[in-house]
C-alpha cells in the first residue's frame, strides 16, 4: 500500500478505516466468546468467582464498589459507546448523513427493525415476568455485523456498509436510551440532577472553545460517577460525550499553520517549538477524529472482547438445552432477531419509499436491504448488556443462549442471501445490490470536456479526477498506478487538476504553470509525465529543458511562463479543490464521489468496478447519452 502525504484531506475518519477496525475486532470477539464458553463449561465455579470479585475505588468517604463484571459492563463499555457516538456524529457532520434527507429512511428502518422484534418477543412471553426482557432484542452488534458483512457480502459497495452502520447506530442509540429509562437500578433523582448539571458544564466549556482533552475527561468521569449513583447504566455517558464531539475536515488555514510551526521547529529544534509544532498538528484534526483514533482500537480489540469474556460464559448442559427448546425467552430472542429484524427493516424501508413516492429510497438495492436486515440480527453485545439488566437466573441463561443461536442463525441467513444474489447476471446483481439512488456528489465543479485535461476514453461512463501536485512524492508514486488503471479499464477517462501545495513544495506552482504552457502547444500530458518523472528537478532551467526535449516553441513557452499566463487556470483548479474540501494530494474522485482509502491499484480498481456497476443502472451515464449532452453544451 502506498503511503499518503500528511497534508491530504483524509483527516476525517474514512469509513473504510472504521470498517477495518470493526471487522478485525470482530474476530477477537468471536475468540473471546469461545474462550468464555470453554472456561464456563470446564470450570464454572472459577469463571463466576473471577467475575464476581469486588473491586472498589474510594475517594475520601465516598466509595464506588462493583464486581469485575459490572466494571466491564458499565465501565469499559462506556468506551465502546463513546466510539459509537463519535462515529454517528462523524456521519452526521461529514459522512453519508450530512445530507439530512438521507437520515430519514435508515432512521425509520432502524425503528422498524426494533419494533417488530419487540412485538415478536412479547408475543412469545405475553403474561410472563420474562416479558421484561423485551429490550434485549432491539439492538445490533455493529462490530460483528460489519465483520459478517465483510465475509459474506459484496466487495464493492461502501454504501451498503454505510447503510448498515447507520441503521445499527440508530439501534444502539435507542437501545441505550431504553437501558437508561426502562431498566434503572434503585433510581436516585438527586444524582441524576448532578449528572445533568455536569453535562451542562460540558456544553458550556465546549461553547467557550476549550479543546484541552483532560478537562472533558474529568467532566466525563464525574458524569459517569453521578449517573452510576443515579441507578441508570452509566454507559449512556459515553454515547452522549461522543455525540457532543464535532467532526470536520481540516481547512487550508489550519494546515498552513501546522506547516509553519513545523518549519520553525525544523529551523530551530527546541523543546518549546516542538510543543508548538505538535499543538499545530493536533489542532488541524477535529476532536472527533483524534478521539476515534485513540479509542476505537481499544474498544474493538479490548473492551468488547472483555465484555464477551465476562458475559458469554454459560454452562451448556442438557438441562439448559432441554429448557431452551421450549423456553419462550430463547424462542422469542431467536425469532425476534432472525425473523423480526430483517422483516422490520425491509418492510419499513419499503413502506417509507412507497408512501413518499420514492422521494426517500434506500441508498442500496432491495436485496442489499434484505442483507442488511439479516445481518442486523446479530445483536450480541448490546443484547447481552440489556439482558443482564432485564433478566436474572435461569431466564438470563436462556436469553444468552438465544442470543448466541440468533448470532449464528443471522450469519447463516446473511450468507444465503448474498450467495443467492451472486448467482444473478452482472446487471441484475448490480441493481439488486446498488439500487438506483444517486450517491452524494463530492466534486463541486463537474468535469468539462472543453476545460479539463483528460486522458483515456473521453466518452467513458466512469471518470477519475485527481487533484495533484507535481512536486508531491506521493503523486509521483500514484502515477504508475493511474497508468495501470487506464490500461486495465479502457472505458475510463482520467482528469488531472492542479493543487500545488506551495507551503511544502516551493516549485509546485511553477511546475503547474509549465504544464499549462506546454498545454497551449498541445503537449500537456507529455509535460505532465516528465514533471512527475523528474520531481527533484523543477527549477526554471529544468522546465525549459523539458520544453526543449518535447520540441516545443521555446519563445512561446518562455513568454507564457514570464507573463504567467497559466496562473489563472491553476487558480481555478485550486478554487475547485477548496469547494470540494480537498486540502492535500493526491486526492481522487470517481464519478464525482470522493475516494477514501488507499490509492494502490487494488483499491482504485475496486472503486472503479463499483462505479461501473452503478453507472450501468443509470441511463444518464450511458456513453452515447453523455456524449450527446457534451455536444449540446459545446454547441
Amino acid at each position: 500500500m502506498i503511503t499518503r502525504t500528511a497534508w491530504e484531506g483524509r483527516f476525517n475518519a474514512p469509513l473504510r478505516a472504521f470498517l477495518r477496525t470493526e471487522t478485525g475486532g470482530a474476530r477477537v470477539v468471536v475468540v473471546a466468546a469461545a474462550v468464555a464458553l470453554v472456561w464456563a463449561n470446564l470450570h464454572s465455579s472459577s469463571y463466576e468467582s473471577v467475575w464476581s470479585t469486588t473491586f472498589s475505588v474510594r475517594l475520601g468517604d465516598w466509595p464506588v464498589s462493583h464486581d469485575l463484571r459490572t466494571w466491564v459492563n458499565s465501565g469499559l463499555m462506556t468506551v465502546f459507546f463513546l466510539v459509537a457516538g463519535l462515529e454517528l456524529r462523524r456521519e452526521f457532520d461529514i459522512g453519508e448523513l450530512r445530507e439530512r434527507r438521507r437520515l430519514a429512511l435508515p432512521m425509520l428502518a432502524g425503528f422498524g427493525g426494533m419494533l417488530v422484534p419487540i412485538a415478536i418477543y412479547l408475543a412469545f412471553n405475553a403474561g410472563q415476568t420474562t416479558a421484561a426482557g423485551w429490550g434485549a432484542v432491539m439492538a445490533t452488534d455493529t462490530a460483528l455485523a460489519l465483520g459478517a458483512l465483510a465475509v459474506f457480502g459484496p466487495r464493492f459497495s461502501d454504501r451498503l456498509r454505510s447503510f448498515l452502520l447507520t441503521v445499527s447506530v440508530v439501534d444502539d442509540l435507542v437501545a441505550i436510551a431504553v437501558l437508561a429509562i426502562a431498566y434503572p437500578d434503585h433510581p436516585s433523582p438527586p444524582a441524576l440532577l448532578v449528572a445533568v448539571v455536569i453535562f451542562g458544564l460540558v456544553l458550556l466549556v465546549r461553547a467557550w472553545g476549550v479543546r484541552f482533552g483532560p478537562v472533558y475527561a474529568l467532566l466525563g468521569v464525574a458524569a459517569w460517577v453521578a449517573v452510576s449513583e443515579s441507578g441508570v447504566d452509566p454507559v449512556v455517558v459515553g454515547l452522549i460525550m461522543g455525540l457532543l464531539t464535532y467532526a470536520y475536515a481540516p481547512g487550508r488555514d489550519e494546515l498552513q499553520y501546522a506547516s509553519d510551526q513545523f518549519r520553525l521547529f525544523r529551523e530551530q529544534p527546541t523543546p518549546q517549538l516542538a510543543r508548538m509544532a505538535q499543538a499545530g498538528l493536533t489542532s488541524a484534526l477535529s476532536p472527533n477524529e483524534r478521539l476515534q483514533t485513540l479509542y476505537h482500537p481499544w474498544a474493538s480489540y479490548v473492551v468488547v472482547p472483555l465484555f464477551a469474556l465476562a458475559n458469554v460464559g454459560i454452562v451448556l448442559d442438557g438441562e439448559l438445552l432441554s429448557r431452551a427448546v421450549t423456553s419462550p425467552v430463547t424462542l422469542g430472542v431467536v425469532a425476534a432477531y432472525v425473523v423480526g429484524k430483517p422483516a422490520g427493516i425491509v418492510a419499513t424501508s419499503w413502506l417509507v419509499a412507497r408512501l413518499s413516492g420514492n422521494r426517500f429510497r434506500p441508498p442500496v438495492g432491495w436485496v442489499a436491504v434484505a442483507g442488511v436486515g439479516t445481518v442486523s440480527g446479530i445483536g450480541f453485545t448490546v443484547a447481552l448488556l440489556i439482558a443482564t439488566h432485564a433478566l436474572h437466573g435461569p431466564a438470563l441463561d436462556e436469553a444468552k443462549f438465544g442470543i448466541l443461536v440468533a448470532t449464528v442463525g443471522a450469519s447463516v441467513v446473511t450468507w444465503l442471501v448474498f450467495r443467492a444474489v451472486a448467482r444473478l447476471s452482472p446487471s441484475r446483481r448490480a441493481r439488486a445490490l446498488l439500487g438506483v439512488t444517486e450517491a452524494i456528489v463530492d466534486l463541486k465543479l463537474p468535469v468539462e470536456s472543453g476545460r479539463d485535461h483528460m486522458r483515456g476514453a473521453l466518452d467513458a461512463p466512469v471518470t477519475v479526477v485527481e487533484y495533484g501536485d507535481f512536486e508531491c512524492p506521493y503523486c509521483g508514486q500514484a502515477e504508475p498506478v493511474v497508468r495501470e488503471m487506464l490500461a486495465d479499464f479502457a472505458n475510463v477517462r482520467y482528469v488531472w487538476r492542479h493543487l500545488p501545495l506551495t507551503d511544502v513544495h516551493p516549485h509546485a506552482q511553477l511546475a503547474a504553470e509549465a504544464a499549462e504552457a506546454a498545454g497551449e502547444q498541445g503537449s500537456f500530458w507529455e509535460m505532465h509525465d516528465l514533471l512527475l518523472t523528474h520531481q527533484d528537478a523543477l527549477s526554471p532551467s529544468d522546465l525549459l529543458g523539458y520544453a526543449e526535449r518535447l520540441g516545443l516553441d521555446l519563445d512561446m513557452f518562455r513568454e507564457h511562463m514570464v507573463k504567467r499566463l497559466g496562473v489563472d487556470r491553476v487558480a481555478e483548479d485550486v478554487e475547485s479543490a477548496d469547494l470540494s474540501g480537498v486540502t492535500g494530494t493526491p486526492t481522487f474522485f470517481i464519478n464525482g464521489r470522493r475516494h477514501h482509502g488507499a490509492y494502490d491499484i487494488v483499491a482504485l480498481s475496486a472503486a472503479v468496478k463499483g462505479a461501473f456497476a452503478a453507472a450501468k443502472l443509470r441511463p444518464e451515464y450511458h456513453p452515447r447519452d453523455r456524449q450527446h449532452r457534451d455536444d449540446r453544451r459545446t454547441s
